[in-house]
């Protein structure tokens, strides 16, 4: 089973895309919010969760940009009457953090108001899944910094035209201010740190 792939991005659309991990081209589905988290991504490699679905006439890669994706994912297809593609979709109709949040107030309204999901699947959801989602929204965020983030942040800053000292002590500044944003995020904080200098 494969669980995690990091590899050149070949070609992308908003449900699918193909990752050449040493050579070998892997074809992944995806929900649009990872499809937008790839196309506002500027590295070279990308670096995604894989569900693998084994199916009798098919084996199925999906990936997600956030190991919390993944794991509504793995929650999502649990359910009676969701399977992998539902599940997809869903994902694609309502942020991670919206989706736990409206499974956690009992939303009816709302998840019915995602493309095929009805009345009945919407409650069936939230019967099945709200305690089990309580832990998601707890948890620790999916892609902590680390050393080769900040490095990554400072080339990007150097390579918008600041001066290599002032990038590492605003993406030093942005690290302690808020050790668990996401790169895009601490890119714009860094951005905002030199702007006022």
């Amino acid at each position: 089973m494969i669980g995690y792939l990091r590899g050149r991005l070949l070609r992308s659309t908003p449900t699918a895309l193909v990752l050449d991990v040493g050579g070998v081209g892997y074809r992944l589905q995806v929900p649009m919010s990872t499809f937008f988290e790839i196309e506002r991504s500027a590295e070279d490699e990308i670096e995604l969760w894989v569900h693998t679905n084994v199916r009798e006439d098919a084996i199925e890669l999906y990936g997600f940009w956030t190991r919390r994706e993944k794991e509504l994912f793995e929650k999502l297809i649990a359910v009676s009457g969701i399977g992998p593609k539902l599940a997809r979709v869903i994902l694609s109709g309502m942020a991670p953090d919206e989706l736990v949040a409206a499974l956690s107030r009992g939303d009816i309204a709302r998840l019915s108001a995602i493309p095929g999901i009805g009345k009945k699947t919407a409650e069936r959801m939230v019967l099945e899944l709200r305690d089990r989602v309580q832990a998601l929204a707890a948890e620790l965020p999916d892609r902590p910094p680390t050393a080769t983030d900040d490095e990554d942040l400072v080339a990007a800053l150097v390579h918008l035209g600041y001066r290599e000292n002032a990038a590492r002590r605003a993406v030093a500044e942005t690290r302690e201010a808020s050790p668990e944003a996401a790169f895009h995020d601490r890119l714009r904080q860094a951005l905002k740190r030199l702007s006022r200098t």
